[in-house]
């Protein structure tokens, strides 16, 4: 595992951090929810990417398919 991957989602996870405590202090709850929403899907789908990367290497390694 690289550590530009780990480095790419603590960035996210800090910027969304940041993001959703600047706009609760400004009273708009609603938007920090979707802000808080938006980061969890950027990283749920880099996870992902990383996933499918993984599970071909294990077919290409395993010559199945």
């Amino acid at each position: 595992m690289d550590a530009d991957i780990i480095l790419k989602i603590a960035g996210i996870g800090l910027l969304t951090a940041i993001v959703c405590v600047i706009l609760k202090k400004s009273d708009r709850d609603e938007i920090a929810t979707f802000a808080t929403l938006a980061g969890l899907i950027t990283v749920a789908v880099l996870v992902i990417d990383m996933l499918g990367g993984l599970f071909d290497t294990l077919k290409s390694i395993l010559s199945l398919y």
